[in-house]
């Protein structure tokens, strides 16, 4: 058996449980692909997106759904031995991929001020403007549960408000393209060991600007609090995620909806 169908049938079989079905929870759960759906999958050179390109392709092929599925690398600016490294992982798993070249590491090495947050609008217009190119209407990412829930606390922590990534979310400047999160159920540790199980290597960290400028990460510091957390309670993870589809509005000091603000006080003295 060639070793990109021994990886495909771990996805299947070894991690049915931890990866598979989770994956095809979240599709089904939030309705994240429809039939005629064409998806740009976008690949980072991470684990999580590698995995993300093996589940769409083996749902395309084995599943009830009739879609179809580009898989892109956009290339930031990478080093040579990164891109080679992106290059050799596609080969082995056997994921046709396209790369697209763009500036956004030079551009951003210029910033001193938030460079991070510049590079991901910069990485989001990128990948839009190439999915409307190939006239896909979805954009597939990588991310997993412990993303959102670890983006969960970043927002409360650091942006003082209770905001989620969602599973899926409709383009405000691009019409018609939407975003979705099929790993969305899937830990980090489970893709881990799928990792590890195959032998395979992806990049960490291709970021040329955090490597030498060593810019402390909030999203470390959160996912470094969680587990210790887990280490007295192990369904702290299950409990954030869930908190945030459980939102008893009845007993929040206000929220924002459609950029309007509502408060407590505007019906209190009416209940």
């Amino acid at each position: 058996m060639e070793r990109y169908k021994e990886i495909e049938r771990s996805i299947i079989k070894k991690y049915r449980k931890e990866i598979w079905s989770r994956f095809i929870k979240a599709v089904k759960e939030y309705e994240l692909i429809s039939k005629d759906d064409k998806i740009m999958v976008c690949i980072s050179g991470g684990k999580d997106s590698f995995l993300l390109a093996k589940c769409i392709q083996e749902l395309k092929r084995h599943g009830k759904i009739s879609f179809d599925a580009k898989f892109v690398v956009m290339d930031p600016g990478y080093s040579s031995l990164n891109l080679s490294k992106i290059k050799e992982n596609a080969k082995i798993l056997n994921i046709p991929i396209e790369i697209f070249k763009t500036d956004i590491f030079e551009v951003t090495s210029t910033v001193s001020k938030s460079p991070c947050y510049l590079c991901a609008r910069m990485r989001r217009g990128h990948l839009y403007n190439k999915a409307k190119q190939l006239g896909c209407n979805k954009i597939a990412l990588g991310h997993h549960f412990n993303d959102v829930i670890e983006t969960n606390l970043l927002s409360m922590f650091y942006g003082c408000e209770i905001k989620t990534m969602l599973p899926k979310l409709h383009s405000e400047n691009f019409t018609g393209l939407q975003l979705i999160r099929p790993l969305y159920f899937v830990l980090e540790k489970s893709i881990i060991s799928w990792a590890k199980s195959n032998d395979l290597e992806f990049l960490n960290c291709a970021c040329k600007i955090t490597a030498k400028n060593e810019i402390d990460s909030k999203r470390e510091k959160i996912k470094n609090l969680i587990s210790e957390l887990k280490k007295d309670y192990d369904n702290i993870d299950y409990n954030i995620f869930k908190s945030f589809d459980n939102i008893n509005l009845d007993c929040v000091l206000g929220y924002r909806q459609n950029d309007k603000y509502h408060s407590f006080l505007d019906d209190y003295d009416e209940k």
